[in-house]
């Protein structure tokens, strides 16, 4: 019986990448690295083992490869995590990522490069591994530690710019050079699709998916058929409408990552994005062409040595703009020194359409393979270079970097109406103009043309349907925000302001019976005084309609209910989380290294069972726990009594180095980020010279034991005491922070033991 090609290639391939997988796990070196090693080795360079014939086969079996790591890319990725990550990691991609690429464009033209081949060297080495970086902080117990929310939150902005460069990519071998109107017009249309791709997926996906489970229709067979299915439906569309297919799996992904089952199917999918994922990187390793690595070995050096030095000093000077500390931004830059798993796509991408020299893809892949063996080296030596930089700095060095970082991470609110309500506006017009022209287009490309056949009456019909269909949100586009509060405001506040806002909601109402007008032409292919007339009346009935009015708030409803209907479900179960109320916390104790981290207490630990008393986080280890977690219920500054039972969520405030020793009495928790129900708060307060807790301690106070609060810092003059101990005692003038749940700070400022002091 003969064997088809195919299976015996994919039986060596599984076989070989097994193997590898087993070493490389028993070197404790990342198994991608073995991957790219069983590709290799089975490819036809080497002669005494198996080789793989077909592979023409295998590169289909790689694009089924890099499919699932873009869609599962896309489940991790979520639009509304993007923007919870924070200003800090923005302003640090802002300043890696364009450094990077203008660093790595130099490399290349200096090793004799085109100006193409060098832009995109510097595209591919301006972004990090986030599979790589992830599974090291595992590795290295560093997961509980504060810098890597920044590092995860400069890894997400990264994918996102690695995807627009894909975009750029294809737009550039379609036109054969950078023209600038091509380039914009290419990433106008990238913006306008996403944009109406996800508004559609939020809107129809989490309701599809509600009533599904509600019916017991969603086992774990038909949402796996359904993610995948829906995945490569969003793959074939993305190629139709000029996009690449590693663009439709991400943006599908993603949209699945804001639903309540965005877990579930992540775990449905996982074998397979596992096993094709595997295919993927043995196939990187088949391409690799030992007689070309031997010619370029001193460019393989050099770019390294890029690598490396780039992403320190970028990620290093962005972090400090951003308000970080000296210390968390060099453990942050020294996480990011090696190329990612979207370098050996983009390579790929930019190979298979001429814009790459093909020496260049083997060269990538073996900088990523240096820079990757490199990282748990360079993740450790960052402390050791901090602490050498820390001694060589002058005072005066010193303060000067403080200064910034903290200056930086100040934020001054200043609330300009004109800006808020503009910007407000040109949000709604732009999202909803979008759905608008996608109506448009389908009418005047498809519908238009079925019907015209049928004469005048037939078109008038579809016309006056399609102005229906429309109506919802073109009052949208005319209306919103003309209520709002900064609308009112600027409107009564002064008489200048008037003539400004009536020419806004007139430039609102021509462009509504703009898009009328458009419509109304294409059907009738003329362009008569009365066509605009209708159109003008059709808008002003709309804006009148008090239907649409309530029909156009029910659609937003359900659009924002679909939104944030993982967040409500995060609530309701009381998922451990950020759950401090106050976001001051964070940056005030970022300067004394104190952070929150939560940890889960497991099944065996010699924890269970035990007391807070018992285990006495408090003198062991200097640590604070604020919260305990237990199914549904959760308990704020819980007393000493308190017993902890297996798979209870405990959220500890301390520093690294304490977080760290008691990491390994339990099992880390990844903070998602995700928001949920907030009952925690941090509040400043001062004690008075007539205050009955001068000369007590912090024991003697009473204030955790009757108050369920606790003092995590007290400011002294111009000493900072951070985690005091209990037997410390308070001083008038003595400025406490003190964590609890807000309305029993509330009650203890109400007994007159201390007085409130404004926040600035």
């Amino acid at each position: 019986m003969d064997i088809p090609p195919l299976i015996y290639d994919l039986a060596l391939i599984l076989i070989s990448a097994s193997i590898t997988t087993v070493l490389f796990k028993w070197l404790k070196q990342p198994v991608i690295l073995g991957y790219i090693v069983a590709g290799l080795v089975i490819s036809k360079q080497f002669e005494l083992t198996p080789n793989v014939g077909a592979t023409e086969d295998i590169g289909t079996w790689s694009e089924l490869g890099v499919t699932f790591l873009m869609f599962g890319l896309g489940l991790e990725f979520s639009f509304k995590k993007l923007l919870g990550v924070g200003r800090n990691a923005l302003i640090a991609a802002a300043v890696i990522i364009p450094g990077m690429i203008i660093f790595g464009t130099l490399v290349g033209l200096v090793l004799g490069w085109t100006l193409t081949n060098s832009l995109l060297l510097g595209g591919m080495i301006s972004m990090s591994s986030t599979a790589i970086i992830m599974k090291a902080f595992d590795d290295m117990g560093l997961r509980t530690q504060k810098f890597t929310q920044l590092v995860l939150g400069v890894l997400i902005f990264e994918d996102l710019i690695a995807i627009l460069l894909m975009v750029i990519i294809s737009t550039t071998a379609v036109s054969k050079s950078f023209e600038g109107g091509q380039l914009l017009f290419a990433l106008a249309k990238l913006a306008f699709f996403m944009v109406l791709w996800v508004l559609s997926g939020i809107f129809i996906l989490p309701s599809l998916l509600k009533r599904l489970k509600d019916r017991g229709f969603l086992n774990d067979e038909s949402l796996l058929l359904l993610a995948l299915g829906l995945c490569f439906m969003m793959v074939i569309v993305a190629s139709y409408v000029g996009f690449s297919s590693e663009l439709g799996a991400f943006v599908m992904g993603s949209i699945f990552a804001e639903t309540v089952e965005a877990e579930r199917i992540e775990k449905v999918v996982k074998p397979l994005k596992d096993l094709f994922g595997a295919i993927f990187f043995v196939s990187v390793g088949m391409m690799i062409d030992l007689s070309v690595l031997g010619n370029y070995t001193l460019q393989i050096i050099v770019i390294s040595l890029a690598v490396v030095m780039g992403q320190i000093f970028f990620a290093s000077c962005g972090l400090l703009l951003s308000g970080q500390t000296l210390k968390t931004a060099i453990q942050s830059g020294f996480c990011l020194t090696q190329v990612g798993e979207f370098a050996f796509i983009i390579a790929s991408l930019g190979t298979s359409l001429g814009l790459l020299d093909k020496y260049i893809y083997p060269v990538i892949v073996a900088v990523s393979v240096i820079t990757i063996f490199a990282t748990p080296f360079f993740m450790k030596s960052a402390l050791p270079f901090y602490d050498f930089l820390d001694k060589k700095l002058t005072p005066k060095q010193k303060m000067f970097l403080e200064r910034s970082s903290l200056n930086a991470g100040v934020s001054v609110h200043n609330e300009n109406m004109w800006q808020s309500l503009l910007s407000a506006i040109f949000r709604i017009v732009g999202v909803y103009s979008v759905v608008i022209v996608f109506i448009l287009l389908i009418y005047s490309k498809y519908l238009l043309p079925m019907v015209s056949q049928y004469g005048f009456f037939a078109k008038t019909v579809l016309a006056v349907a399609t102005i229906l269909v429309l109506s919802p949100f073109l009052r949208a586009i005319i209306a919103k925000k003309n209520h709002s509060r900064e609308y009112k405001y600027l409107w009564a506040s002064n008489k200048t302001n008037v003539a400004p806002l009536m020419a806004l909601s007139l430039v609102r109402f021509l462009l509504a019976i703009f898009f009328v007008v458009f419509l109304l032409i294409k059907t009738y292919n003329s362009t008569t005084g009365l066509l605009f007339a209708i159109a003008t009346i059709s808008v002003f009935a709309m804006f009148s309609s008090r239907f649409l009015k309530m029909y156009s708030i029910r659609l937003e409803r359900r659009f924002f209910s679909n939104l944030n209907q993982r967040e409500y479900e995060s609530a309701q179960q009381v998922k451990a989380g950020q759950i401090f109320r106050n976001a001051r916390l964070s940056s005030r104790l970022q300067a004394y290294d104190l952070h929150l981290a939560n940890f889960e207490v497991l099944a065996d630990s010699p924890l269970c069972g035990q007391t807070l008393i018992q285990s006495d986080f408090r003198r062991k280890f200097g640590a604070h726990v604020v919260s305990i977690i237990r199914g549904t219920r959760r308990i704020n500054i819980p007393g000493g009594k308190e017993v902890l039972y297996p798979y209870d969520k405990i959220l500890i405030l301390g520093t690294d180095t304490q977080l760290a020793a008691i990491e390994p009495m339990f099992t880390a928790v990844e903070n998602t980020g995700e928001k949920v129900d907030q009952e925690v708060s941090l509040e400043q307060l001062e004690i008075s010279k007539d205050n009955p807790l001068v000369g007590k301690t912090i024991r003697e106070s009473g204030i955790r034991d009757n108050n369920k609060c606790l003092v995590v810092g007290i400011e002294r003059e111009s000493e900072s005491m951070m985690n005091p101990d209990v037997q410390t005692e308070f001083k008038a003038g003595d400025v406490i922070w003190i964590v609890g749940e807000r309305e029993r700070i509330h009650q203890l400022m109400n007994t007159d033991t201390v007085s409130i002091m404004e926040s600035n």
